[in-house]
């Protein structure tokens, strides 16, 4: 098929594509809780010629579509189906219509161009070769996440690569980013408890300190990017909790630190996970207190395969001559579309979707987080272009 022609059939769709935007952003659902939105994916996938949906999980769907051209690679397309327990103020004709629940990160956006990559893909099956495999996937946003559950119920079986997305608010409309190798980073959050004894405020040689030793503790984690990782290695650790005390003259016997971390490798990952306990439990003892390490891990690292990126990045730039296709390093937000890239080779990409009101436009998260709906041209040009690409090329 010539370039030229994806456009048109995305231009003939896209009206249908956007009520399903907005049907799903008036309807948004929370992770693990996506029973209607996965029974409405499910109702529109009916609607297309050939493909044959399942049900991995109580709310996630999955279609798959044989090409009738001849033999190829097996595709994969991934998209996120939750939504934030955000309360929305954008005032937009399709605002949410569920109180304290709001699609703050773009997932209507995804989804709705999943469906019409899957329309679009289903109505030329006849010219296509190879397979696609279309996952709609749910509890993006809360950890252990929706990915591994899939992943456990099979959707991988079979396929050679697969293909992911991100709307970004905070890029303009037309630039799409591309990024070789670690793309997103390890999340993962800790709780320190520290253990002293309590005392008078005006007896401190009878007490132990707990609130002295956390902040001493907090003091010191901040050497472990700065001097125990490399300069050539990436993290961060952020304290960003700290309780301890509830009276002006007592001295607290319990202090309760929290952070964040976020690596883009498995080995950094270990490495600060060790500092965080050496550091804590070592000044405690030093002081006569204790220090005990709850540390949680979050989602893996998502690792673009540098192969696969390369292709899908030389693709990009020779099918986009109208937008600005760049190779971009890593970001250090947390995904678990990693779940499926530890599996096969896969390349997750962000595609600019920058909504300005005012000259103002919202991060994700946020509640006045707007997408462009142009972007979601790009995004299924994206998928179909990419996909058929990749089952004879890659």
């Amino acid at each position: 098929m010539e370039k030229k022609a994806i456009p048109n059939i995305v231009e003939e769709v896209f009206p249908k594509v956007i009520e399903w935007r907005r049907h799903l952003h008036q309807h948004p659902e929370l992770s693990f809780e996506e029973y209607e939105t996965s029974k409405y994916i499910e109702e529109q996938l009916k609607k297309f010629s050939g493909i044959e949906i399942t049900r991995p999980t109580k709310t996630s769907v999955m279609g798959r579509l044989k090409g009738l051209a001849g033999e190829g690679k097996t595709i994969a397309m991934r998209a996120d189906i939750d939504a934030l327990p955000i309360h929305e103020d954008t005032g937009v004709e399709f605002e949410s219509q569920v109180e304290g629940k709001m699609h703050a990160c773009g997932h209507d956006g995804h989804t709705s161009i999943l469906l019409g990559t899957a329309k679009i893909l289903s109505e030329m099956k006849e010219t296509l070769t190879g397979e696609f495999v279309f996952l709609f996937q749910h509890a993006e946003e809360l950890p252990p996440g929706g990915a591994q559950e899939m992943v456990k119920a099979g959707v991988l079986d079979g396929v050679d690569c697969i293909l992911g997305m991100h709307l970004w608010s905070t890029l303009p409309v037309g630039e799409i980013q591309v990024t070789k190798g670690p793309m997103t980073s390890a999340s993962d959050v800790f709780d320190i408890t520290v253990k002293g004894k309590s005392g008078h405020a005006s007896q401190p040689e009878n007490a132990i300190d707990a609130l002295a030793i956390g902040s001493q503790i907090v003091s010191n984690l901040q050497q472990i990017v700065s001097r125990v990782l490399s300069p050539l290695e990436s993290g961060v650790v952020s304290c960003t909790r700290f309780h301890s005390g509830e009276a002006y003259n007592v001295i607290p016997d319990q202090a309760i630190i929290g952070g964040s971390v976020r690596s883009l490798s498995n080995d950094v990952r270990e490495k600060i996970k060790t500092s965080i306990e050496s550091i804590s439990t070592n000044i405690a003892k030093a002081h006569g207190a204790t220090a005990e390490l709850d540390y949680q891990y979050g989602y893996d690292p998502v690792f673009n395969d540098i192969d696969l990126s390369t292709a899908v990045l030389q693709h990009l730039t020779d099918f986009f001559t109208n937008e600005r296709v760049e190779e971009v390093p890593p970001v250090l937000g947390g995904e678990d579309f990693s779940a499926f890239s530890n599996i096969v080779p896969g390349c997750y990409i962000g595609v600019g979707a920058m909504q300005k009101r005012d000259d103002v436009f919202y991060p994700h998260h946020h509640p006045r987080f707007e997408i462009n709906e142009q972007a979601l041209k790009i995004g299924i040009s994206y998928f179909v272009s990419t996909a058929i690409f990749l089952t004879s090329q890659y």
